[in-house]
């Protein structure tokens, strides 16, 4: 799908913008939603930061949510095909979807120690990372704290976000 264009977004009625962009910040299209009343918007970027406003004013209990939303990397969802188009490419961009079975095997043991420390998903941008450097990350930030965590998981969504909207968008001619 073409990029859409600032002047296109900002022409959109609440249901088709929504629609459109309701799938950047996974499985949340509230933050689409809650953005839409911020139009209209002078560039990409500024669609972003009105989209991340929504987030960094959301009630605690909605950020989790936000971060709950997001699957395992190269988990269960993977596996069964049930991630979103979003996540297939950016985890296939790394070659998660390519893994060994040992390598999928320590996948899962992160997964679930990470999920057993803090009660959510580890989250990193796939994209500004290698199979071996999210490995890395994924060690170092078990030896977090959840308040550290929880930030850190909306500051990669923000960065995953940011990517995709990138991807998505364009800045009118």
């Amino acid at each position: 799908m073409p990029p859409v264009n600032i002047t296109d977004i900002n022409a959109m009625d609440a249901k088709a913008f929504t629609q459109a962009l309701g799938g950047v910040f996974e499985h949340s299209p509230w933050i689409a939603k809650r953005a839409f009343a911020k139009r209209p918007f002078a560039s990409p970027e500024d669609l972003h930061a009105s989209m991340v406003d929504v987030v960094k004013s959301a009630s605690a209990q909605e950020q989790l949510d936000l971060i709950l939303a997001h699957p395992d990397l190269a988990g269960k969802a993977a596996k069964a095909g049930e991630m979103t188009d979003h996540s297939v490419n950016e985890q296939a961009s790394v070659g998660l979807d390519q893994l060994s079975e040992a390598e999928y095997q320590k996948f899962h043991e992160l997964n679930t120690s990470y999920r057993d420390k803090f009660g959510f998903p580890f989250i990193i941008a796939v994209m500004d990372n290698t199979k071996d450097s999210i490995l890395e990350a994924f060690v170092d930030r078990l030896n977090n704290d959840k308040d550290i965590e929880k930030a850190t998981a909306l500051e990669n969504i923000l960065r995953i976000t940011e990517i995709r909207l990138k991807a998505m968008t364009s800045q009118d001619a």
